[in-house]
């Protein structure tokens, strides 16, 4: 097999289908003799094979579906002009009838398939409290990978809010305790992301795979753009006592609101505990990325054009933060990839003031800056 060959092949197996390098290289001969050296020829390849060739079921599964992935991108029209628009996933209205797995499957953050050197010439604008929540939710997926996706949107918001309080405190905007240094967090657990230590309430009554369709896993083969089911739900066992259960991050300012409201007027007690909600969190960061945009528009897009180019923009984004987290999971604890993807954001975060005028605006974010942190062989 070429040396030009090798390279593609191990790029895929480490970038695309997330197949740890030394894995990857363990098996690039046996791939060779199977007539596997490209994505193209391992999408057309039969389960079977792929599985004798990793030995695992579902890294074989993995590796399938990512060459698919890969595959359709590669085949899809290049003429902006005639490319058909990426089609948009399904809205599941969510009632209160609805299951954990349907709630958990409306959650999920837009995708994208689009290849390395195309996500190095991209470029989004934002401000800085939507890429923390961003690198927030990708690295959950790896050093609280039990953790549902609602879970991740929740404890990722509140890491957001209490970096946003503290940044206004510095600025002089607010001032005084924080609900945290006046004991409104005491008696409830504390988990640890981007170094910084939030305040959880467990949810011991909720199992992220009640409702979940017999077929759901057949479905997400045979949608190449689909995202995988365990990383929607967490992976592990939810009735194992020793595992920690999902999450909500709770909202400790509106927790101390709420009750100083309560005693002035209405002395009946507050019911329910403030969380950050994931459909906020999630609609947050959707509304707060978009494209760069290069010369003068021709005409103004229509409101449903602009969203979903916002959510294209956010799979992009998700996508090369994932690549990073990813890359340096197989070598990193839990504890150093969530202290390593902070320094990761404060590197990439957008060049904006620093001061009270320039708090919470636009700049800049390339993802070629993101991709190049990346582990590198």
């Amino acid at each position: 097999m070429a040396g030009a060959n090798v390279a593609d092949i191990l790029r895929f197996l480490s970038q695309d289908a997330k197949v740890p390098l030394a894995t990857a290289l363990g098996k690039v001969v046996d791939l060779q003799k199977a007539s596997m050296t490209s994505a193209d020829q391992i999408a057309k390849a039969d389960i079977k094979a792929i599985q004798g060739i990793f030995k695992d079921e579902k890294l074989a599964k993995q590796v399938l579906n990512a060459a698919k992935r890969v595959s359709k991108k590669r085949g899809a029209p290049t003429d902006v002009a005639t490319a058909s628009p990426l089609k948009k996933k399904k809205e599941t209205k969510i009632t209160k009838d609805s299951t954990p797995f349907e709630i958990e499957s409306s959650l999920s953050l837009p995708t994208s398939s689009t290849s390395d050197s195309e996500l190095y010439n991209m470029t989004i604008v934002t401000n800085r409290a939507p890429l923390v929540l961003a690198f927030a939710v990708c690295v959950l997926k790896y050093t609280m990978p039990e953790q549902p996706i609602s879970s991740r949107l929740s404890l990722a918001q509140s890491v957001v809010s209490a970096n946003s309080r503290s940044k206004a405190v510095s600025l002089g905007i607010e001032s005084g305790k924080s609900a945290e240094q006046e004991g409104w967090g005491e008696g409830h657990s504390t988990v640890k992301v981007l170094g910084r230590e939030i305040r959880v309430l467990k949810r011991w009554d909720y199992n992220p795979r009640e409702g979940k369709p017999e077929n759901a896993s057949a479905r997400e083969e045979s949608n190449a753009n689909a995202v995988p089911i365990e990383d929607l739900l967490g992976h592990g066992d939810v009735d194992d006592a020793d595992k920690m259960p999902p999450l909500w991050g709770i909202d400790l300012e509106a927790n101390r609101k709420s009750q100083a409201t309560a005693v002035g007027s209405d002395p009946k007690p507050i019911s329910a505990l403030p969380i950050y909600t994931a459909l906020s969190a999630r609609s947050y960061l959707i509304r707060s990325i978009c494209k760069l945009q290069e010369g003068t528009p021709s005409k103004s897009k229509s409101a449903a054009a602009t969203i979903q180019e916002k959510e294209d923009y956010v799979g992009h984004l998700v996508r090369a933060i994932d690549l990073v987290c990813s890359s340096w999971s197989t070598t990193l604890d839990s504890s150093e990839l969530d202290k390593r993807a902070w320094a990761w954001y404060l590197r990439v975060r957008p060049d904006v003031q620093s001061g009270a005028q320039g708090w919470g605006e636009k700049g800049q974010v390339n993802l070629a800056d993101i991709l190049a942190l990346q582990k590198r062989p």
